[in-house]
């Protein structure tokens, strides 16, 4: 039985991997300055993956999160999946991100 809403291989072993939702990538601008999605998460988004070409710090939170220094790092050039809540966890609508220096891009996809 299946219990699992991964994809399966032949021998019916879950495969970790989520699918990309559609009209749901994210870009922030990054620089010294906190930055936040214009758009909520969706509410049926439980995962979202990053890739930033720069070092961030980032925060989840709601429409007023703001990061700083003291939040959480990734560095340039990784990809990573961080779930956000549902299923009876709190969920976060919204991620603000602040770069270490220098200025790029943050990119962030929901995934289902």
């Amino acid at each position: 039985m299946n219990m699992t809403k991964l994809p399966l291989d032949v021998n019916d072993n879950p495969i970790p991997a989520l699918k990309l939702k559609d009209d749901c990538a994210h870009v922030l601008d990054i620089n010294a300055a906190t930055t936040r999605n214009v758009d909520p998460f969706s509410q049926e988004t439980r995962v979202i993956s990053i890739y930033s070409d720069v070092d961030v710090y980032v925060r989840f939170g709601e429409n007023d999160v703001e990061a700083t220094s003291s939040d959480h790092f990734f560095p340039a050039h990784v990809y990573y999946d961080l779930s956000i809540g549902g299923d009876g966890v709190g969920h976060s609508s919204y991620m603000a991100a602040i770069g270490v220096s220098g200025s790029g891009k943050l990119y962030i996809s929901e995934k289902e």
